[in-house]
């Protein structure tokens, strides 16, 4: 199917959405007892309209009015009795202020086992700035923070319009499911919020991300072990780390990556544009089947990067080689602005180099007075087209 036709088709299941999501059974979280004033314990109601459409053998419909909602962690289990729940949000949901409250788990939503459910619409502010400040403060005393919104052991799965601000870690993970579709995903942090990476995904296939913005203090979009046919278009970065795929290699036995597609995506004053690590010690992972076409660069530290000595803290790994496998990595039309005078550095494993890396038209600027240049070690390809830097394999 061309990607065209497949935008097409979300467009019409989202205006779908909008026109029959109050013809299925509905369940008002405000009926049920929950208080539009940001400041009242709303979990309960929340919990018991999902409930009601968990167990309804018909479409059924979680349904929160305009209005601020204070919430505590959430658990959405499945399997549920219908294929077809909607739950459709016109309001805020807001974590409790005490982040030791959410912080003491790893989620703060949480949808598992669920097969057939769209998240439309509305925003989660879990209000991690106080988490931040204390991580900051390097106090030992700080909870690791909660995930926004994870979505484990679930298919076919659809995000529609939500916003996700100051997370107090990850703003949303995707693990272990099969079909799930992220479009029109905003996602906000401040530059300096520690961990919260955009949109991460692991363990996965089929996990298609559309006509997003992501700004925030890590990964924009962290692609980790196990992520198969993974497609992201129309993606604006920044600020943030970038588009990552890993780190890999974290582990001995861990799964690949495979068949990942990224494309259309601008960058803007970002840490990396496309970048490939993985961990300098043995592992049994790999990277197989990429193609980043189509990336835009302003103001970019690394725009192309592959870095296989990731080691941070130099702990357990200094003096090892990355035993993950690096081919078939495909650049195609990537152009704009680098903000150091490496746009391009493959910094491949020794005893693994990359392989089949392949550049077409790359036109990667540094300054007027100095050229950008490229860095190459341990790796074997082919170049193309325009090639700025001048390619050094």
């Amino acid at each position: 199917m061309k990607m065209s036709t497949l935008l097409l088709i979300l467009s019409l299941i989202a205006v779908t959405f909008e026109t029959t999501v109050f013809a299925a059974t509905s369940y008002n979280v405000n009926k049920l007892g929950a208080k539009a004033d940001g400041k009242t314990d709303s979990t309960k109601a929340f919990m018991s309209a999902w409930s009601r459409a968990c167990g309804s053998v018909k479409a059924a419909t979680v349904y929160v009015p305009k209005g601020r909602y204070m919430v505590g962690g959430m658990e959405f289990s499945g399997p549920c009795k219908n294929n077809e729940i909607t739950v459709r949000i016109d309001g805020t949901l807001v974590a409790p202020g005490n982040y030791n409250v959410v912080g003491k788990g790893q989620y703060w939503l949480r949808f598992q086992h669920v097969d057939g459910v769209a998240v439309v619409g509305g925003v989660m502010d879990a209000q991690g700035a106080g988490l931040w400040a204390c991580k900051m403060s390097r106090s030992r005393n700080c909870p690791d923070g909660a995930t926004t919104l994870a979505i484990f052991n679930s298919k076919n799965v659809k995000v529609y319009g939500l916003t996700s601000v100051n997370s107090q870690m990850f703003h949303i993970v995707v693990n272990g499911c099969d079909d799930v579709k992220m479009v029109d995903v905003n996602v906000q942090a401040p530059s300096d919020s520690p961990n919260t990476d955009g949109i991460h995904v692991q363990l996965s296939t089929g996990v298609t991300i559309l006509n997003s913005k992501i700004s925030t203090g890590d990964d924009c979009v962290s692609i980790g072990p196990g992520a198969t046919n993974l497609w992201i278009e129309n993606v604006g970065c920044g600020p943030g780390h970038g588009i990552s795929i890993g780190s890999l290699g974290k582990d001995l036995n861990e799964e690949g990556v495979k068949n990942v597609t990224v494309k259309k995506v601008n960058f803007k004053d970002t840490d990396n544009g496309l970048r490939i690590k993985s961990w300098a010690r043995p592992s049994h992972g790999f990277v197989d089947g990429v193609l980043f076409e189509s990336a835009n660069m302003t103001n970019v530290q690394n725009p192309i990067l592959i870095d296989q000595n990731y080691c941070p803290s130099h702990k357990n790994c200094p003096n090892q080689v990355s035993g993950v496998k690096i081919s078939n990595v495909r650049y195609q039309d990537v152009h704009g602005t680098s903000a150091t005078e490496v746009a391009v550095k493959f910094d491949c494993s020794k005893k693994y180099p990359c392989e089949d890396i392949t550049m077409q038209d790359v036109n990667l600027s540094f300054k007027k007075e100095v050229p950008a240049s490229a860095y190459c070690v341990n790796v074997g390809g082919k170049t193309s087209g325009v090639m700025k830097p001048t390619g050094c394999f």
